[in-house]
C-alpha cells in the first residue's frame, strides 16, 4: 500500500495515502478563516488580526490504531494568484467557505467560490471517474454579534446546501466557540472520515510522544479499543507546486485518460 511519510522533530509517521486527505479554507479577507483553522487546532482565539497570504498545518491521528492526516490549508482572502487557488482547490479533499454574517460582499464571494469549486471539481472528476461526493461547509461565521449588524439572513445561507447532501451550512462564533466542533463532525462525517477526527472527540498529544505514536506498544497499552489521539505537527510545509501538479496528473494518469481530451484548467 502507499504510504505518506509525516517528520516532525525527531519522529517519523507512515500514513496511508488512503487514509490521507487535504482540507482547504476558502473566503474573503477578515471573515474568521484563521480563527476558526486556530479553534480546530489549538482551541484558542486570536484577537489580533493578521492578514494570510497561505496558512499549511497538519495533524496526524492515531484513531482505534490506523493512522490518518489532514493537511489544512488556510488560503489568502485576497486571492492573488487566481492559479494557485486553482490548484488549492483541484487538491483538496473536503472545503470550509467561510463569509461573515456582518458583510454582505463576502457572502456573496462564498456563491462565487461554491460555483468555481464545483466547476473546477467536476472537471477532475470527468477525467479521474471519481466519486461525485464534495464534502463542504458553508460558514457564517461571526454570529456572537448583535442581529442589528447582521447583513446575511440564515435562510440565504441555508439555500446555499439545500439541493446538495454533501454540503452543510452553519452559522458559527470562533471567538466564542459557537457551533464550531459540531460544524467539523459533520464536515468529516460527510466526507465519511472518523469523527473522532473533531476537536472535541480525541485526545490531543504532544509531540515529544511522536516516536512511539504508532508503535504497536503505544497502541497496545495508551489506546483503547474506542480511543483516539492527535497530535499537531510543528514543522510540517505545504508541499510544492510542482509536488501538487504532479499529484493532480498522477490522478488522472492512473485512470488512463488520453492527453487529447479537455484538460483541467489550472492558470
Amino acid at each position: 500500500a502507499m504510504m505518506k511519510t509525516m517528520s516532525g522533530g525527531n519522529c517519523t509517521l507512515n500514513v496511508p495515502a488512503k487514509n490521507s486527505y487535504r482540507m482547504v479554507v476558502l473566503g474573503a479577507s477578515r471573515v474568521g478563516k484563521s480563527s476558526i483553522v486556530s479553534r480546530f487546532l489549538n482551541g484558542r482565539f486570536e484577537d489580533q488580526y493578521t492578514p494570510t497570504i497561505e496558512d499549511f498545518h497538519r495533524k496526524v491521528y492515531n484513531i482505534r490504531g490506523d493512522m490518518y492526516q489532514l493537511d489544512i490549508l488556510d488560503t489568502s482572502g485576497n486571492h492573488p494568484f487566481p492559479a494557485m487557488r486553482r490548484l488549492s482547490i483541484l487538491t483538496g479533499d473536503v472545503f470550509i467557505l467561510v463569509f461573515s454574517l456582518d458583510n454582505r460582499e463576502s457572502f456573496d464571494e462564498v456563491k462565487r467560490l461554491q460555483k468555481q469549486i464545483l466547476e473546477v471539481k467536476s472537471c477532475l472528476k470527468n477525467k479521474t471517474k471519481e466519486s461525485a461526493d464534495l464534502p463542504m461547509v458553508i460558514c457564517g461565521n461571526k454570529n456572537d454579534h448583535s442581529e442589528v449588524f447582521r447583513k446575511v439572513r440564515s435562510d440565504e445561507g441555508k439555500d446555499l446546501v439545500s439541493s446538495d447532501e454533501n454540503c452543510a451550512y452553519f452559522e458559527v462564533s470562533a471567538k466564542k466557540n459557537t457551533n464550531v466542533d459540531e460544524m467539523f463532525y459533520v464536515l468529516f462525517s460527510m466526507a465519511k472520515l472518523p469523527h473522532e477526527m473533531s476537536p472535541a472527540l480525541h485526545r490531543k498529544i504532544s509531540i515529544q510522544y511522536g516516536d512511539t505514536f504508532q508503535q504497536k506498544s503505544f497502541r497496545m497499552r495508551r489506546v483503547k479499543d474506542m480511543d483516539a489521539y492527535g497530535m499537531i505537527s510543528p514543522f510540517a510545509r505545504r508541499p510544492s507546486v510542482n509536488s501538487d501538479l504532479k499529484y493532480i496528473k498522477s490522478k488522472v494518469l492512473r485512470e488512463g485518460q488520453s492527453r487529447e481530451r479537455e484538460k483541467c484548467t489550472i492558470q
